[in-house]
């Protein structure tokens, strides 16, 4: 595809087969992704009708981050075919520029020129005639009207000299769209290919595709780890930067989880697979990024619609031109200094260069478009347990009431709380093995969302939760431990109040810091949102100098989310993405705090953190302002390139040999003021 008139005809193709409810075209990637409502979708058709449209699908097989080492020299071969093409059309130029040529040239026959321009424009001209086959304009149907108009009057070496740049800058664009993704098959590349498995006794080296849920798969030092898993045996330190972004190492043994794509180091460990291939963690980020496409900018979707314009703009200009003062080449030269593709290219090339590099760094972006909804953002919600705090909490004081003793209450409440993952359910499991107490299977476990849990537990009916839950009065222990900022946990047995735990989680380190950064940053209005009670609440968000609100239900934080979005501000939410998913989809941008490893905040959040660290919060803001300042730079930079290359085309002064190589300039100066944010 060549311009964003492409993408629409590919679009409107695809829409019309039976079966297909929705289609995302897009034109840096090349790529389509069609949402089905019906079973036995019939993709022979879809691809017939992208043919019938004219275009092409890449074969079956065609592997699209991954590049095999002789397309690598193609290209070496063709940037330096290009050179020297540019250094022999230097010198035609200037020939043809002051004449030089001009004997030379008149003793060719005509039809030799019209060979040579054929010849030379053939993969543009078919692409043309295909096009206006289908009734379709693409940008380069303009260009090749301004090589007929040369042609016309005779100018075979000005037509000729057109084709080569048109060709050039076909390879310039196909160079600018491919670094622009070079982040994210960087991120492929990653990927371990093969795995060594264990299978009755016998180790064996398989391809990854090979490996199932539950086998048994061995790491050397220094390897890559192919598979999501649970580490059964030995020691090692992992290098998760390719999930996390961080670079220190994570010392693992027994128990512990690893990722896929990550690195041991310094030991050898044995693995049981619970996840594989694009089921995994960097399997599903790679997914996410190369998806993220989809979720465009409101600025794309500007650039997209004005490119779609600007043809029939440049051929009325075209048409003006020639009616005004009658001169084919002066037509010839507006028709081919137009740059529709710059415009097209402007704002996917930016995002495409930050999404990748920032999933390399532990910052995954969903889309473009919530890449400039931060840049616009006014109100910032954050969680309070296990964002701002390290939701690792510590039971601290446990406390039995009407004849239960602590070792009862805590027993009880631990095994309500045996298979949850909550931080609070995980410090009471740690207290009762610290005490060295047993745990009892419970029976009919369910939760009671925004209160607590219930379950049966040794024939007993137990519930644990909040005050709101379960009433316990107004004990002056109560009021000192929450004037402390701990949270309580009250414990109910068989209707009967048995007491209450106390829980003090610790403040992130680096959180006063990220909110001065983020402050420096324009985002001035912050506010804590807790489910915890008022003292706890108060007792960090006073440390932090924040407005606060405790007490609050799931609902109640969408509400407020709406509440802010209904009075017209732009919203982003911070949390964990395990209990406050509903309010992170529910904001105008949702991030979610360590989101390794946890499918849930993937799913729901729009932006996730691959790592508990509050310093990645102000490089979200950053990377959304830096990108978006070379949008419009580069938005800024194609309009005012094609008002003036137009302007001087239409009153003869640019000739059509100049436009040409002026058509060329726009995509190299997208690529050089996108390449910062790859560098970055």
């Amino acid at each position: 595809m060549d311009c964003a008139e492409c993408v629409r005809h590919v679009q409107k193709a695809l829409s019309d087969v039976p079966g297909v409810k929705k289609v995302e075209v897009f034109l840096v990637s090349e790529k389509a992704i069609l949402q089905l409502d019906q079973p036995g979708f019939d993709m022979d058709a879809a691809k017939r009708a992208v043919a019938d449209a004219g275009y092409a699908i890449s074969g079956e097989n065609h592997e699209e981050f991954s590049e095999r080492p002789e397309a690598n020299l193609s290209r070496q071969v063709g940037w330096f075919t290009a050179l020297i093409f540019v250094t022999i059309l230097f010198v035609i130029i200037v020939g043809e520029w002051l004449g030089l040529f001009d004997e030379l040239t008149e003793r060719v026959p005509p039809f030799i020129g019209l060979f040579l321009v054929i010849a030379a424009g053939y993969p543009i001209f078919r692409n043309v005639a295909r096009a206006t086959w289908h009734r379709q304009i693409i940008s380069h149907s303009l260009m090749t009207l301004g090589v007929v108009a040369a042609l016309l009057v005779g100018e075979w070496v000005t037509a000729l000299i057109v084709v080569f740049f048109m060709r050039i800058g076909d390879y310039i664009e196909r160079y600018t769209t491919e670094q622009a993704r070079q982040a994210i098959r960087s991120l492929s590349s990653l990927t371990p290919q093969t795995a060594r498995v264990v299978s009755n006794g016998i180790e064996a080296e398989v391809q990854i595709a090979s490996v199932s849920t539950g086998d048994l798969v061995v790491i050397r030092p220094g390897e890559s780890i192919p598979v999501d898993g649970e580490v059964i045996s030995g020691f090692a330190a992992i290098d998760q930067s390719a999930i996390t972004g961080e670079s220190m190492p994570v010392d693992v043994g027994p128990g512990a989880h690893v990722f896929a794509a990550t690195i041991a180091y310094g030991g050898s460990i044995q693995v049981h697979t619970l996840h594989v291939g694009t089921e995994s963690t960097f399997g599903r980020i790679i997914k996410l990024v190369e998806e993220a496409e989809a979720n465009r900018a409101e600025v794309q979707r500007f650039a997209d619609k004005f490119s779609t314009y600007l043809l029939p703009l440049v051929l009325f200009i075209a048409i003006m031109t020639f009616l005004i003062n009658g001169d084919p080449l002066a037509v010839a030269a507006v028709l081919v200094v137009a740059c529709s593709c710059a415009i097209a290219l402007a704002t996917p090339i930016a995002m495409l260069a930050s999404i990748g590099s920032g999933a390399k760094k532990g910052l995954l972006f969903k889309g473009g478009k919530y890449v400039e909804l931060l840049d616009k953002a006014e109100i910032l919600l954050i969680d309070k347990t296990g964002t701002i705090t390290l939701g690792q909490p510590r039971v601290t004081n446990v406390v039995g009431l009407n004849g239960m003793t602590e070792s009862q209450v805590l027993s009880m409440a631990a095994s309500v709380e045996k298979y949850s993952e909550h931080p609070i359910a995980r410090a009471v499991r740690a207290e009762t093995r610290t005490r060295g107490l047993n745990l009892h299977e419970p029976v009919h476990f369910a939760a009671i969302p925004g209160f607590g849990v219930k379950a049966e537990v040794a024939g007993r009916q137990v519930r644990i939760g909040s005050d709101r839950l379960i009433n316990i009065g107004q004990l002056t222990e109560l009021v000192d431990l929450r004037k402390e900022g701990k949270t309580l946990v009250f414990v109910e047995v068989d209707g009967t109040v048995a007491g209450f735990l106390a829980v003090v989680d610790e403040l992130r380190e680096e959180v006063p810091i990220a909110l001065d950064e983020l402050r420096e940053l324009g985002m001035s209005r912050i506010e804590i949102l807790s489910g915890d009670n008022e003292q706890a609440t108060a007792a960090i968000a006073n440390r932090l100098k924040l407005p606060y609100r405790a007490n609050l239900l799931p609902e109640d934080k969408i509400s407020i989310v709406r509440s802010y979005q209904k009075e017209g501000f732009l919203v982003v939410m911070i949390g964990d993405g395990v209990n406050d998913a509903p309010a992170l989809a529910q904001a105008d941008v949702g991030v979610a705090m360590g989101a390794a490893g946890t499918d849930i905040a993937l799913d729901a959040a729009h932006v996730a953190l691959m790592r508990d660290d509050w310093r990645l919060v102000p490089d979200l803001f950053r990377i959304s302002h830096r990108t978006m300042r070379v949008v419009r730079m580069n938005l800024g930079f194609t309009a005012i390139y094609n008002i003036i290359g137009l302007t001087l085309a239409a009153f003869g002064i640019l000739p059509p040999v100049l436009a040409a190589a002026a058509q060329s300039l726009p995509d190299l100066g997208i690529l050089a003021n996108s390449s910062r944010l790859m560098r970055d």
